[in-house]
């Protein structure tokens, strides 16, 4: 007989005539370590992406530990490179999975401890026998979009990563000019057209013809900037994104934050309070306390780093064009006359409130008091 879900108790800490699988995941193998908490674990390693090797290896563990062979799978892999498709690859082949959050696997503390794939893979297979057996909080379980969700962040990322590649492009530009005492502000557009017309000839030809390549990656990454910019403000103005154009509707969030909250939090995780808004976002305390000492360690910083990153700049978008509203107040009387250090703390204190606002606001409708509309021709203005 299966042994009950509870907590661990005395030695029933496994629930038997199951199987289960870790998965360590490398870029041209996995190894995978097998086990039903009766006998040793078997191990092997197949070719990444062999699904077929996969399953070939369920089907002999089976027979070593004379499980039937409709037994029940329970496997688990950390969260990487590889995504969700090997998740869903395993669902859909009746394999029970878990996704897991590698910063939440209990390690040795030794200064000098022994690490091999093997290894992680054993210990891994020893945790999930451990969550199954009752310990839910042994790690942290991510919870797995659908390819439809996980489609719709693609666009906010890629414009994440142009912008960065844009300011990489007009950095160096300016480093190669420097080089020859030669400084500008802008780079782009025809202000910088008519500046590069003056000077270029100022150049040796091998470092001129360089500084025009790097200008024509510039000028393509800002035309896929604009591209992907208008296509968020044509399907919000469509009406294809409900919830975005409902928080964009607020002063200090454009429509370009408003699509990043939306698509990274807002959009597709249920949340039952407060405080797991904080806590998915990281802005959550991390106290240390033993014994007679007790020391804040500040937040916990666990949790999606996007929003987390947007929500502090958001809170001081927030006390430029919302003064009125309570958060603002609240930031004033507390922060506004203390020292740089201080202010940076309140910001932070700011973006946890202002984030709970914001769900209360998409949520339920609450609009944060005090906080003021755009009027109807601003609200189509990106960030």
């Amino acid at each position: 007989m299966d042994a009950p879900h509870v907590a661990l108790h005395g030695q029933h800490t496994v629930i038997v005539g199951q199987l289960y699988m870790a998965f360590e995941l490398g870029e041209k193998s996995w190894k995978l370590s097998l086990g039903d908490g009766v006998r040793a674990p078997s191990r092997c390693t197949v070719a990444a992406g062999d699904t077929a090797a996969v399953l070939t290896a369920i089907a002999k563990a089976k027979v070593r530990c004379h499980l039937p062979a409709d037994a029940a799978v329970r496997s688990c892999y950390e969260a990487g490179r590889d995504g969700f498709w090997l998740h869903r690859w395993l669902e859909e082949h009746q394999i029970t999975n878990l996704v897991v959050d590698s910063a939440s696997i209990e390690v040795n503390r030794r200064a000098r401890r022994a690490k091999t794939d093997r290894l992680d893979s054993d210990k891994l297979l020893s945790m999930l026998m451990r969550y199954y057996a009752g310990e839910r909080r042994v790690w942290a379980v991510a919870r797995v979009p659908t390819v439809e969700q996980e489609d719709e962040r693609r666009v906010h990322r890629e414009l994440e990563r142009l912008r960065e590649e844009r300011t990489a492009h007009s950095n160096r530009i300016r480093s190669l000019l420097v080089l020859h005492n030669l400084r500008v502000g802008r780079i782009g557009g025809r202000a910088w057209a008519r500046w590069w017309t003056q000077h270029a000839a100022q150049l040796p030809p091998r470092l001129r013809a360089e500084i025009e390549r790097e200008c024509e990656r510039l000028s393509l990454v800002a035309t896929q900037i604009r591209t992907l910019e208008a296509l968020q403000q044509r399907e919000v103005r469509n009406g294809a994104h409900p919830a975005i154009a409902l928080l964009a509707q607020l002063a200090s969030i454009g429509t370009g934050s408003a699509w990043t909250l939306v698509k990274e939090l807002f959009g597709w995780r249920q949340f039952h309070n407060r405080r797991q808004v904080a806590g998915c976002l990281g802005l959550a305390p991390t106290p240390y306390a033993s014994g007679t000492s007790e020391v804040e360690q500040g937040i916990s910083k666990i949790g999606n780093r996007r929003a987390r990153w947007l929500m502090v700049e958001l809170a001081w978008s927030w006390l430029r064009f919302q003064p009125a509203s309570q958060l603002s107040q609240w930031f004033n009387e507390r922060y506004a006359l203390a020292s740089k250090r201080m202010r940076r703390i309140g910001i932070v204190a700011l973006a946890r409130r202002l984030a709970i606002a914001l769900w209360r606001y998409l949520e339920f409708g609450e609009i944060p008091p005090g906080a003021k509309l755009k009027s109807p021709c601003k609200q189509s203005v990106a960030t």
